[in-house]
């Protein structure tokens, strides 16, 4: 068996020498670790990396990456040598950190350390909510295990801590970790600054605690099947291990983290462990020891088995799972939505968009099981609690409606693992300002392709007494400016409920759903009008021949409508433009951005927030009313008068911009 670990060594220092760049410590580090559980435990099947009911395995601990590649290739995932030999370089299958791929069998994109576990606490909740749903006494279709590998960097990053917290309160027994404790980072020993005794910092946090010898394959597996009989706890496997472990004169320190060995150094690394083979040079008889195909597909053909006898008799529960399985939308849904979107038209009121989330929330959960809800600690605030929730906890695992406690950050990239591990869709919310502590796993959801969903109210100034430190004020620029993000801030009830079906119905981008607290008014639209909405922008007011646009979003719009009904009194005819989603409108062809928008006219942006978004729709000369200091503390009625959000500004800007 040497030879086999070994050989995850040698391909990660080959590929690492050849690139000239990575982390070849890790690999050679966590190589038994990861023989014992990929060899005598991982349930996955390489000939299908999509089989619903594989094991997840999450690297967070993601620099380590060539240690994942060889794991894959030598298991016989689609993942050559020549990818292998391809490592870090430009459009390769391996790039630098793993990024998301489920037809190879990367299950995450890791790298900014701490967010896989948090990902993979994720995919435990998704499996137990699954699992109390659909599984029977005698047939269970969901059961299965989330294993995540982790490092020092991970447990220091404030992440794991909201993580790991949350999932021992909820006793996610199905998640095993391992915390390869090699006690060495970029910077050197980490016992200068990182001191904690981690053992007991997560028996505080109620998970089961193993330690093991790193590199002992045998203390290894016995603390893997322990981890697996203990279903009321998470676990966490402590192993001891040597980073760089093999290399003669860099196992052990900084040298071998982020840097590669040297050709000199491999050389005496393969004769310390008396490797013979040349780089990337694999043995018949290894591979054939690593190779899961065949067990893998006999793994999935008896679940395919099981499948067949819970459709036999349980049916609808079986279509019910096929559909959450293939990320379809009920038969009726889209008629279901055209009628409850006429009676938003129809009984449109004033209102914070907050609470007119609340009411999409109220047909949308209702509609869609799969949508499961939470809150970092603000749901009466958030309006995240529909009318069919009912709160996830040990006593109520198939709850749709997550308490996350205060975790922004964890909310989110536990968000992310749900969304990753299938049949789940959750949506998860904050004010807007707390965006700060959110944004590097919103990023990362976007940099996947997940359709998340990322609900953020309390969206202005506007919120009045909590002041600056609550009001945000270039979020919006920073969300806008992600790529594959797309942000919705609605007007009123009507395009709340086609911003939340935009998001609803998003394949491969997530979506920030953005809301008021303060109320707004209803607007009145003709049938075309609200067919507009979901192209991100559309003409309210329209004039033949107009003298100005004027763009607003949110609770904005109706002060534009206002606006420019003085402004006709004043013989000045101006368009008004709602845009619920800046970045929706962008995707459509400049035709159709042109017919909208009359960029031979004077253009009026007014929006409570940083003007920075709107620079790229404008001509030199147009203006923007927004916000581009921090705000104060005061109601947010004055508020909005002090930073000029009031209908006379709003006239008189329009007016300098005809006669400058």
């Amino acid at each position: 068996m040497s030879e086999s670990v070994n050989a995850l060594r040698f391909l990660s220092i080959d590929a690492v020498q050849k690139a000239n760049s990575g982390h070849p410590g890790m690999p050679m580090g966590m190589a038994e670790i990861a023989t014992a559980l990929w060899s005598n435990h991982l349930r996955h099947n390489p000939s299908n990396p999509r089989w619903f009911n594989r094991d997840r395995f999450v690297l967070s601990n993601g620099h380590g990456s060539m240690l994942l590649y060889s794991l894959l290739h030598l298991t016989g995932y689609n993942l050559t040598i020549e990818d292998i030999k391809d490592f870090r370089q430009l459009k390769s299958k391996t790039p630098g950190h793993p990024e998301y791929d489920i037809e190879i069998g990367v299950e995450t994109t890791t790298g900014p350390l701490g967010q896989g576990i948090a990902n993979g606490v994720g995919m435990a909740i998704s499996e137990k909510i699954l699992a109390a749903e659909f599984n029977e006494e005698d047939i269970k279709p969901v059961d299965h295990f989330t294993y995540v590998f982790l490092g020092d960097g991970c447990l220091m990053e404030g992440i794991s801590h909201e993580a790991c917290s949350f999932a021992g309160t909820h006793n996610l027994g199905k998640l095993i970790c391992f915390y390869d404790q090699n006690g060495i980072s970029i910077d050197g020993e980490i016992k200068h600054w990182f001191t904690d005794d981690s053992v007991k910092r997560f028996e505080s946090y109620g998970w089961q605690t193993i330690c093991v010898d790193g590199h002992n394959i045998k203390e290894i597996d016995k603390a893997i099947s322990e981890a697996k009989i203990e279903l009321n706890k998470p676990s966490m496997i402590f192993c001891k291990t040597t980073i760089g472990f093999g290399s003669p004169n860099k196992h052990g320190t900084a040298d071998v983290h982020g840097a590669p060995l040297g050709e000199e150094e491999i050389i005496k690394t393969r004769e310390s462990l008396n490797w013979k083979y040349e780089a990337f040079e694999i043995p018949q008889d290894i591979y054939n020891f690593w190779n899961a195909t065949e067990k893998g597909s006999a793994l999935n053909s008896d679940w395919d088995s099981l499948l067949k006898k819970y459709e036999e008799k349980y049916p609808e529960k079986s279509d019910e799972l096929q559909r959450r399985i293939k990320g379809l939308l009920p038969k009726n849904f889209n008629k279901n939505f055209e009628d409850f979107l006429s009676s938003c038209n129809s009984n449109n009121s004033s209102m914070a968009t907050r609470k007119a989330s609340k009411s999409c929330l109220d047909f949308f959960v209702q509609e869609l099981p799969e949508l499961v809800g939470g809150s970092a600690d603000l749901t009466p605030s958030n309006n995240t609690f529909s009318s069919s929730s009912s709160t996830f906890s040990n006593e109520n695992p198939a709850g749709n409606h997550i308490n996350y406690g205060v975790r922004e950050f964890g909310m989110s990239g536990i968000m992310n693992g749900m969304v990753l591990h299938g049949g789940i869709k959750p949506y998860g919310a904050t004010f807007l300002v707390f965006t700060d502590y959110a944004r590097n796993a919103v990023r990362l959801s976007a940099l996947m392709g997940l359709p998340n969903i990322f609900v953020y109210t309390h969206d202005s100034v506007a919120l009045g007494e909590d002041g600056p430190t609550h009001q945000p004020i270039e979020h919006m620029v920073t969300l806008r400016a992600t790529p594959n993000l797309n942000n919705w801030r609605p007007a009123d009830l009507v395009e709340a409920a086609v911003a939340w079906k935009e998001a609803i119905t998003s394949k491969e981008t997530p979506t920030c759903l953005i809301f008021s607290r303060q109320s707004t008014s209803p607007i009145s639209r003709t049938p075309k009008k609200i067919s507009m909405i979901s192209m991100g922008g559309y003409l309210l007011e329209e004039n033949d021949n107009p003298d100005i646009t004027i763009i607003a979003s949110g609770s904005e719009v109706q002060l534009a409508l206002d606006a420019a009904k003085d402004l006709k009194n004043d013989s000045v005819l101006a368009n008004v433009v709602s845009m619920p989603s800046l970045d929706i409108f962008l995707q459509q062809s400049k035709e159709f951005q042109n017919d909208v928008i009359n960029q031979d006219k004077p253009i009026l942006v007014v929006e409570c927030s940083h003007p920075n978004s709107w620079y790229r729709i404008l001509n030199r000369d147009d203006k923007v009313i927004g916000v581009e200091g921090f705000g104060e503390s005061a109601p947010g009625s004055e508020l909005l008068e002090h930073f000029g959000f009031n209908k006379a500004n709003v006239v008189n800007t329009a007016k300098s911009l005809l006669n400058d």
